[in-house]
């Protein structure tokens, strides 16, 4: 059975914010570029399902790759708490956001990934959406131009 880690996003001028469901169980929030149309290293990814891969480096630590998005590579799930400082398209799972800071996102990470260490990194995938209503407020086109399956 397939564990669905959703990542429910809000669109706002400046920055993406999301909430990040297990197994429809809100862990945490997130903070992303905006969208600025799948543009590498200035926007979020598009909306979709993506597969999940463990990696570790010296960098990040333990961390999550999203793979096969259109158009990009070396999109990750990181720590991170300012995301035009520190995101290039990646997903930083964060505390709390206050503006367009994320709180305590290493800490975060550290229980998404041991939600998927209890199920299997194998038996997971991510779905990324949106609430409909926040496209008309901030004035830009659905992200949903690609859809992986």
């Amino acid at each position: 059975m397939k564990t669905l880690i959703e990542l429910v996003r809000m669109y706002e001028e400046g920055v993406t914010k999301g909430y990040i469901y297990f197994n429809d169980v809100e862990i945490c929030q997130s903070i992303e570029l905006p969208w600025l149309h799948n543009t590498p290293n200035e926007s979020c990814i598009p909306e979709g399902e993506y597969k999940l891969q463990h990696r570790h480096t010296e960098k990040y630590g333990d961390h999550l790759l999203i793979e096969n998005v259109p158009g990009r590579k070396w999109i990750l799930f990181h720590p991170a708490n300012h995301a035009k400082k520190e995101l290039r398209g990646c997903i930083a799972p964060v505390m709390e956001i206050r503006g367009q800071y994320g709180m305590h996102s290493r800490m975060e990470l550290n229980v998404l990934l041991r939600n998927i260490r209890q199920v299997g990194i194998h038996f997971c995938s991510l779905k990324i959406s949106s609430h409909e209503n926040t496209h008309a407020a901030v004035g830009s086109s659905h992200p949903k131009i690609f859809q992986n399956t």
